[in-house]
């Protein structure tokens, strides 16, 4: 067994992926990707906030170029977890990759962000899922009935509880059905879109296709900012696929280049169902208030027809529901690898024996996940809403920080050419930088009431208190742990020898790295 050292001195530090007990090549490379995508929602996001998108200022058919320009940050940071997870492919990913880079501190921090933006996403997802599941049986009453909505969500959130707790294959078959219905359906929905624009008789309001659309540069940059908050929430999830490195079958190699994979069908994806959408109506339709919260929906009957719309009733709930399932994987997955560096209890570093599973970090996850939701359910509607704009802001923190400590980590091989100076180097960087920018942009923007649903508590609007305030709550809970975990909070930061990624693809323990 590759066992991790936490170097408390000034010596070489020497460490390896640790064997978590995880179940090795459980799933092939074609699993991570469809984790990947699954855990992005792509129905239940476009459904959710494309109105929202085109009603922003000066956005309006220029939708596809803000996912455009969202979906830039994400390929670049993309590439940092190709690499990173070459060298190191450690289940905790960002946790375990910033801890090595720029210390203990910032690690543990990285892993809050992790573990706090899928515990609030959690709520939204099982909420949709319940309200869809009575929509798909004809159940109205009970898809307006909070006390049913909440029944119904918590029985999703215990379902996806045992399959990730049963197996990572189980997880995986599921994935693949729930997306292939998914993506099937996305795609019917905008090949029909599209033939009914170009028919002899096309629908009320609609509009050809323009590249204007996809041209960033017809915004103003204030609006385009305004809108990419928003498109960020679309893309973030793909590092899922990479979450589950440790259990697949090329761990080093599969899982990183999964994760460049899956952000290039979000895009393709994105782009094109987003156009046949205003296509069809035109974004007058869509910027209406009566449809904004379910585009989908508000189209499925003119685009599909009766009864096929109700296959977008399907796509939504199966989108729902898979990533309800893909949020609880890399969770328990971080969290079991915090507890292996002794970042947190050795409790969440239990693996079921013969599932091979994480048991704590699972049950725990889905136990917490139960509780938040049934709060964010009965306090109102707005509050869920904000619960999704804060979601932003540990999104932009580990996935930003993901893209510096890359060019940091591997500086030593930045000038070795120019391939390694744009990938490893200036567009991670870039990446994370942009991130960054939206995150604070987000705090401004979101910093007034006027722009949020919710009401303000003590002066303080909730995205901000459940986003910056939940990091800052996190920053509390580290200061309280250092006592308790000194060995991990000792550890030295590491930088990356020369030429580790030129190296074949790790099988035991990572070459040693050098302390600053």
């Amino acid at each position: 067994m590759a066992t991790e050292s936490a170097a408390a001195s000034g010596s070489p530090a020497s460490s390896g992926v640790m064997d978590k007990g995880l179940k090795k090549g459980a799933i092939g490379y074609v699993s991570n990707i469809v984790i990947g995508v699954a855990s992005t929602a792509p129905a239940y996001s476009l459904a959710a906030t494309l109105g929202f998108i085109v009603v922003v200022k000066g956005v309006g058919v220029h939708a596809p170029a803000v996912l455009l320009v969202a979906f830039l940050p994400m390929l670049l940071v993309a590439s940092a977890y190709k690499y990173f997870n070459r060298a190191d492919p450690d289940a905790g990913t960002t946790f375990a990759w910033t801890t090595r880079t720029f210390g203990p501190s910032t690690g543990w921090l990285n892993g809050w962000a992790i573990f706090l933006s899928d515990v609030i996403v959690m709520a939204s997802l099982a909420d949709i899922a319940a309200i869809y599941t009575f929509q798909l049986f004809g159940f109205t009453e009970l898809g307006e009935s909070k006390v049913a909505i909440i029944i119904a969500a918590v029985v999703w959130i215990a379902i996806m509880t045992w399959v990730c707790y049963r197996g990572i294959e189980l997880s995986a078959r599921i994935q693949q059905v729930l997306l292939s219905a998914e993506v099937f359906i996305l795609g019917l929905f905008a090949v029909v879109a599209f033939v009914k624009v170009y028919g002899s008789h096309p629908p009320s309001g609609s509009i050809k296709p323009s590249l204007d659309w996809i041209n960033p540069f017809a915004m103003n940059f204030g609006d385009l900012v305004v809108a990419l908050l928003l498109a960020v929430f679309i893309y973030w999830g793909w590092d899922s696929g990479v979450a589950v490195n440790e259990e697949s079958e090329d761990p080093a190699e599969g899982p990183g280049k999964a994760a460049v994979v899956s952000t290039i069908l979000l895009v393709v994806i994105y782009v094109v169902v987003s156009a046949a959408a205003q296509s069809f109506h035109g974004v007058g339709f869509l910027s209406n208030e009566a449809n904004q919260e379910d585009i989908l929906k508000a189209l499925g009957t003119g685009v599909l027809g009766e009864p096929l719309n109700k296959l977008l009733i399907i796509a939504v709930l199966t989108s729902a529901s898979a990533s309800t399932q893909t949020t609880i994987l890399p969770t328990a997955r971080t969290t079991l690898s915090m507890a292996h560096w002794k970042a947190v209890t050795s409790l969440l570093s239990r693996v079921h024996k013969r599932y091979l599973t994480p048991t704590v970090s699972t049950l725990g996850f889905g136990l917490l996940s139960i509780a938040i939701t049934i709060a964010l359910l009965l306090l109102s509607e707005s509050v869920l809403s904000d619960s999704l704009t804060a979601i932003g802001f540990p999104i932009c923190f580990y996935y930003g920080f993901t893209g510096v400590a890359c060019a940091w980590y591997f500086r030593r091989d930045l000038r070795e050419s120019t391939h390694n100076l744009l990938l490893l180097g200036i567009g991670p960087v870039l990446g994370g930088l942009m991130l960054f920018g939206i995150g604070g942009y987000a705090a401004v923007y979101y910093g007034h009431a006027e722009n949020v649903e919710s009401k303000p508590i003590l002066g303080i609007t909730l995205p901000l208190w459940m986003g910056i305030g939940g990091m800052l709550l996190g920053v509390v809970i580290m200061l309280v742990s250092r006592p308790y975990f000194r060995e991990f909070f000792s550890r030295k930061t590491e930088t990356a020898p020369p030429g580790l990624l030129d190296q074949p693809p790790p099988t035991g323990p990572v070459p040693a790295r050098v302390d600053l």
